[in-house]
């Protein structure tokens, strides 16, 4: 079965939570005993109606202030999809667990309140979208109800969110719009009675028609390798096979491959998956590779087609979202996770900060927790790597700090 990995953002009340929970309830995917916790808690807050926000907010925390703290992984599935929801706070103090939460997801919901309309969080949201290329996104404007299901209203929003979606550089982006009321499941998962003047799709039947496509998009193949193995048994006493996730296109038998950085050249043999044997292998397919001739190659080392060399560099242009609550400046130093590939590297230089509100960029010296902006890193050794634009799973790395070996930041290569 296909799995749909979304991703929802949405500032304070606009009812996040509450449109996850009917999707949870109208899709039968939530247990009896949190259905009664649910019934109680409303009946104990006095409520006229069933509060699904208590399906998601996990934490104490979130409950009491009945906001959004951390990211949380819902799962629940229709006969024709699995889903993974990755339900993301939507302040501003919280960029970083948004770009955590979309960083892996196809699909991105934005939550508009339909009585506040377009606002400065809905720009944060949407542009983080587009710095992660996220190809599929709906903007839900929710609490319909609330405006008399009025058409004009809807119309507004969505033209000012169009004027919004001009300022994107990321042409390749589907943007729908969707109005509904999440309290009373209107356009959620059933067509809403209140708003004839929609004729589109409700929330889940634009999810059931989307296909599930890898988030890594097309591209050049790029294998990382994860580890070598050597089984020594009697059966497979010289085996020598390289296992990892295969990224951005097929790969085949009798191909010319290089492996970087040594750029050694050798030829595809093998392809194994599992116990079975096959000529070709797609993208985002987990593979043990074995090659013609005995070369060295280990974990960190990358296999690529010999007519699709990557960049191989030791100093890269990158927009970095920052999570540490030390600030970066030049002159730090910290590993550089790329792949499966770890190298020390020293902060050359911060450029700017980028504004999320696409008003531009301001110079900066330093980041401070939750912003974005374009720095210079210096590597201890070659990498080798693609624009974030051209290949996002070889464009992409995490910053590590080397005395506390916390991930400090995420970062796209430009």
């Amino acid at each position: 079965m296909e799995v749909l990995k979304i991703a929802t953002a949405g500032s304070v009340d606009d009812g996040k939570s509450t449109l996850i929970g009917r999707l949870l309830y109208d899709t039968k995917s939530l247990t009896t005993d949190k259905i009664e916790a649910i019934e109680k808690s409303s009946r104990q807050k006095g409520y006229d109606y069933l509060d699904f926000s208590l399906a998601t907010d996990g934490l104490v925390a979130e409950r009491e202030q009945g906001i959004t703290i951390d990211v949380a992984h819902i799962y629940f599935s229709t006969a024709k999809k699995s889903y993974i929801i990755a339900d993301t706070p939507g302040h501003v103090e919280y960029t970083r667990n948004m770009v955590t939460g979309a960083s892996t997801s196809q699909v991105s919901i934005i939550l508009i309140d339909a009585r506040k309309g377009v606002i400065e969080q809905t720009y944060r949201h949407f542009f983080i979208n587009n710095l992660l290329r996220v190809k599929e996104v709906i903007v839900a404007i929710n609490k319909m109800d609330l405006v008399d299901y009025s058409e004009e209203v809807f119309n507004k929003i969505k033209a000012d969110f169009q004027a919004l979606n001009a300022k994107s550089t990321f042409k390749e982006q589907n943007v729908s719009y969707i109005p509904l009321s999440a309290i009373n499941g209107g356009n959620v998962v059933d067509q809403s009675e209140n708003m004839p003047w929609y004729t589109g799709q409700t929330v889940l039947q634009h999810l059931e028609g989307l296909d599930a496509e890898d988030v890594f998009e097309a591209g050049k193949a790029r294998f990382p390798v994860q580890t070598v193995i050597r089984p020594k048994t009697e059966e497979y006493h010289d085996f020598r096979g390289y296992a990892g996730k295969l990224y951005g296109n097929s790969i085949k038998v009798g191909d010319a491959v290089t492996v970087l950085p040594s750029l050694t050249e050798s030829k595809v043999s093998k392809i194994h998956f599992f116990d079975k044997q096959f000529d070709e292998a797609v993208a985002g397919s987990s593979i043990t590779i074995e090659l013609e001739n005995d070369i060295n190659v280990t974990r960190g080392d990358m296999i690529v087609k010999s007519s699709e060399l990557p960049k191989i560099e030791k100093e890269i242009s990158t927009t970095v979202c920052w999570m540490d609550s030390k600030k970066l400046v030049a002159g730090t130093k910290y590993i550089v996770q790329h792949n499966t590939n770890s190298v020390l590297a020293k902060v050359e230089s911060i450029k700017n900060t980028i504004s999320t509100d696409y008003s531009g960029t301001k110079e900066a010296s330093q980041l401070a927790i939750n912003e974005i902006g374009e720095v210079s890193i210096k590597l201890s050794k070659p990498l080798y790597f693609d624009a974030y634009n051209d290949n996002k799973s070889n464009g992409a790395f995490i910053l590590i700090d080397t005395a506390t070996n916390t991930t400090a930041g995420v970062g796209f290569i430009r």
